[in-house]
């Protein structure tokens, strides 16, 4: 173009033919038919050239202190060190404007944004038009120059044109790895928050997002207290049984020394009283709010309080099975019957659970924890009431009820005037029945705790009354509504009373019209004697006979047939009066109670003796055996 070469350049095939040297001082102008059209990125170009001459100077200033060539620190060139005065080069390019690398090494930006639209409508073209420009400055454009036409209304609309639309609320960049400056928007979860404006994060457990899911916040603690409607229900039975016990106990105090109470053995039902007590108290204790102490102390009274209840019914029912046992075998009174040997079979029982507790409860220690129903709620609950262990609590105590139903079974026959240990067994199936059911609906409440906690309340009151109820009512009954059957006779059916009979003899006349009734009494306790063979009592009858004959004729030590009964024979006797009477007798026998009946002979008008063999020597149960058998 202006047809002269560099001082100093080296030939080459395009400069060869120019002779001249340019002087700097050429210049270009488009005039007339000579035109130079320049290419639209040569300022690029330009601007990378001269981004190395301005690094070269830099670099030369430093590295040869202004003398003019090249020194010998910059021959050879140093690639990074180059690399280094390039980040640091800043001129005006040949367009105007300022150049200069960013921090990234990237140079400025600078684009001309063209729109392609129609110039020419006859004919019609279309060609790409310069309507605007970006650089450091910011965008610039011309709105006049932009033309769009709606294809459906036919009128002119800017379209939206974005890379990516900013999010809203619950919403989290997601960035196109093909497209790494455009993303998509993406909800959210209901339990996310946006952790950062490209990520969503699950709250924790008990947290929940706030609605405009910039954070989390913490869900309100729960729990089954007293006050929930859940534990309405329970707590009135709790407390009506309180009350119930409580006045039981008030009866058996005021009454301690009445027959009743007595026969029902007072030491072992004011244990089992409190043992009730204490099941009634439960429901309280399992309502309380959970802590790491209150959940030990839940898991150790459930347990105990129930072997507290069965230990007593154990050791009653047992006393009784073994008193009606030995009495079939021999006359010798059964060990450990007495209250003070009772009460420490009853402990020692309860003594075995104490220990099952602690050993289990240090093994795995009770705690609070919480429990999420759902990611909604949080509830303070035992773990026992979520991982069942409360069953182990469980375990001793049913093998108590298993034991004591095996003791009601084996003595349901016994005389009714015994029957304290048929109100026993009716408690042990009832109570059965309540646990039967019971342990179905607790594990099946899993995911329900507070129906959970309501289920093992109502089943432990419903222990509890059962036992007050059966036990204790009759009792109660004759303490405070029949009194006069408080008292020791009256204590045996009337189906067990036999006839005695009184002959007197007076001048040798006697009079066998005269009998009376009266009931089987046996030093005020009634006996149980092993089961006597009719020749027996037919032997022992004949001997009364010979006996009252030789009293007749004056002879009250002649009678050899008296003189020769057995001691362990000897047993009550009467004078065979009548066949009802034989078969009253005979009733007894099988019943095994027996009574003693004295046969008064009068001799003269003014001799009398009283024939009595006594109860003492017969091979029965000692009367304190039963002091607290009978009902």
């Amino acid at each position: 173009m202006f047809q002269c070469k560099f001082p100093g350049a080296p030939l080459t095939p395009y400069n060869v033919q120019w002779a001249n040297e340019c002087s700097a001082e050429e210049s270009y102008e488009r005039t007339g038919a000579f035109s130079l059209d320049m290419e639209g990125q040569l300022q690029f170009v330009s601007d990378a050239v001269m981004a190395f001459v301005h690094a070269l100077i830099l670099m030369h200033q430093d590295k040869c202190g202004g003398k003019p060539g090249i020194c010998e620190d910059m021959n050879p060139n140093d690639g990074p060190l180059l690399l280094r005065y390039l980040r640091r080069v800043k001129f005006t390019g040949i367009t105007g404007d300022e150049f200069e690398f960013d921090q990234n090494g990237d140079g400025p930006a600078r684009y001309n944004i063209l729109h392609f639209r129609k110039v020419s409508v006859y004919p019609p073209s279309y060609d790409w038009v310069s309507v605007g420009q970006y650089n450091k400055s910011g965008l610039m454009l011309d709105w006049s120059q932009i033309h769009f036409a709606d294809r459906d209304t036919g009128n002119e609309r800017v379209p939206e044109s974005v890379c990516g639309r900013p999010c809203g609320f619950g919403q989290a960049k997601s960035i196109n790895p093909e497209e790494k400056c455009c993303w998509t928007c993406a909800n959210c979860t209901v339990y996310q928050y946006l952790a950062s404006e490209f990520e969503c994060l699950d709250c924790p457990l008990g947290w929940l997002p706030y609605p405009n899911k910039t954070a989390c916040y913490e869900v309100a603690i729960t729990y089954l207290g007293m006050d929930s409607y859940w534990a309405v229900g329970v707590l009135s039975l709790a407390c009506l049984g309180m009350a119930l016990t409580a006045l039981v106990l008030v009866v058996f105090l005021k009454y301690s020394e009445t027959n009743v109470v007595k026969a029902a053995g007072r030491e072992l039902s004011y244990v089992l009283l409190v043992g009730i007590m204490s099941c009634y108290a439960m429901t309280g204790l399992l309502l309380l709010k959970p802590m790491d102490v209150i959940c030990g102390f839940q898991m150790f009274s459930i347990g105990v309080c129930f072997a507290v209840c069965y230990a007593a019914l154990m050791t009653k029912t047992n006393r009784i099975s073994r008193i009606f046992e030995a009495a079939k075998h021999t006359a010798k009174r059964p060990t450990f019957i007495s209250p003070r040997s009772q009460l420490i079979i009853c402990f020692g029982l309860v003594i075995v659970q104490v220990i099952i507790m602690v050993l289990y409860m240090a093994y795995s220690p009770p705690i609070a924890e919480f429990y999420y129903p759902s990611r909604e709620e949080r509830m303070l609950v035992c773990r026992s009431h979520v991982d069942a262990s409360y069953m182990v609590s469980f375990a001793y105590p049913i093998l108590l009820v298993i034991i004591c139903t095996i003791y009601a079974v084996k003595t349901r026959k016994i005389p009714e005037a015994f029957n304290e240990s048929q109100y026993i067994g009716f408690t042990m199936y009832t109570t059965c029945i309540i646990w039967l059911a019971f342990v179905p609906i607790f594990f099946s409440t899993a995911t329900n705790i507070p129906l959970r906690i309501t289920t093992l309340c109502a089943s432990i009151s419903l222990s509890g009354t059962v036992s007050l109820v059966c036990l204790f009512a009759p009792k109660l009954y004759i303490i405070l509504l029949r009194p006069e059957r408080n008292v020791r006779p009256s204590l045996m059916p009337a189906k067990y009373l036999v006839k005695t009979n009184t002959t007197s003899m007076t001048s040798g006349t006697s009079d066998s019209n005269s009998q009376t009734s009266a009931p089987l009494n046996l030093h005020s306790t009634p006996v149980i004697a092993p089961k006597i063979e009719k020749n027996n009592i037919n032997a022992n009858s004949k001997a009364l006979t010979n006996l009252s004959k030789n009293l007749q004729t004056g002879n009250h030590n002649s009678s050899p047939a008296a003189n020769k009964l057995p001691e362990e024979k000897k047993m009550p006797l009467q004078k065979k009066t009548d066949d009802k009477e034989e078969a009253a007798n005979s009733g007894l026998r099988h019943l095994g109670s027996f009574s003693s009946n004295v046969s008064r002979v009068s001799i003269g008008s003014n001799v009398s003796s009283n024939l009595s063999y006594s109860v003492d020597s017969l091979p029965s149960i000692d009367k304190e055996s039963l002091d607290d058998v009978q009902l």
